[in-house]
């Protein structure tokens, strides 16, 4: 297998520096610092683990002998998923947001987890179920917007409304452009089902400070008016500087009930 990427694990973050070390694990604290005076930035630190909290999750997505983590299948209709035995949390967002990418950063620790990511935007036409151990079951939806499949709308409207075991859905919205017209309708989607859902800014690496803080405002801003079963804190990630993946890890961990809460606050 692969080994692992620098900073994929907590204990290389921990070796920097508090400020590079804050940017990885807090980016959103982090960018918090460049906003007006007296700013209310409540929302930007709702979900503030601990260390303690940060290390379990980081284990939890750590592949082992005793802990296997697997891709199980693919499905494009809801028979052929499989059983809801386990807490979910499924990704979707559109088509090129860098979703795969993600989930890859998520396993990084475990990289016998086959999660392809294409160079061709609209790659993932199924669903594709990943077991984490004994714990929960994480799923890549198909990207919407350019090149989705044809039943994209029946196959994630399906899921969406009839999987009972799912316990949050992560938007991926690209950190660069915001939220779209595309990323509308799925938020249209969500609060009409009264799903549970968090928006993630992806790519944050490739946005300049200012662009990135103006996106993080403007949709925090819609969040609150527009929204009412969004979580209220954004979270920000970069895949390839693993910037936030750590957060998302633990937040992940605690929504499928694998954090106490004294662990998550």
């Amino acid at each position: 297998g692969r080994s692992p990427p620098p900073l994929a694990s907590l204990s290389q973050v921990l070796r920097l520096e508090r400020n590079r070390r804050t940017a990885i694990v807090f980016p959103l604290q982090r960018l918090a610092r460049y906003l007006a005076p007296g700013t209310d930035t409540a929302r930007f630190r709702l979900f503030q683990p601990g260390l303690a909290a940060l290390q379990r999750a980081e284990a939890l997505f750590t592949a082992s002998r005793h802990h296997p983590i697997d891709y199980v299948s693919s499905a494009v209709r809801m028979d052929h998923a499989p059983p809801p035995a386990l807490p979910e949390v499924c990704f979707i967002g559109r088509s090129n947001v860098g979703k795969s990418s993600l989930i890859r950063a998520l396993f990084s620790l475990s990289p016998e987890v086959e999660v392809r990511v294409s160079k061709t935007p609209g790659h993932t036409k199924k669903m594709n179920f990943f077991k984490v151990g004994k714990y929960f079951t994480l799923v890549d939806m198909p990207g919407y917007g350019y090149r989705a499949p044809q039943d994209f709308v029946e196959m994630v409207e399906a899921y969406l409304q009839e999987r009972r075991n799912l316990k949050r859905t992560f938007l991926l919205v690209d950190g660069v452009v915001g939220l779209q017209k595309t990323d509308h309708i799925a938020v249209d989607m969500l609060e009409e089902f009264g799903i549970p859902y968090v928006m993630v800014l992806t790519k944050i690496d490739r946005a300049s400070r200012g662009l990135l803080l103006q996106n993080v405002l403007t949709i925090q801003e819609f969040v609150k008016e527009k929204t009412q079963g969004c979580f209220p804190q954004l979270f920000l990630v970069s895949s390839l500087q693993f910037s936030g993946v750590h957060l998302l890890r633990c937040f992940v961990a605690h929504v499928t009930g694998n954090l106490t809460t004294v662990e998550a606050n």
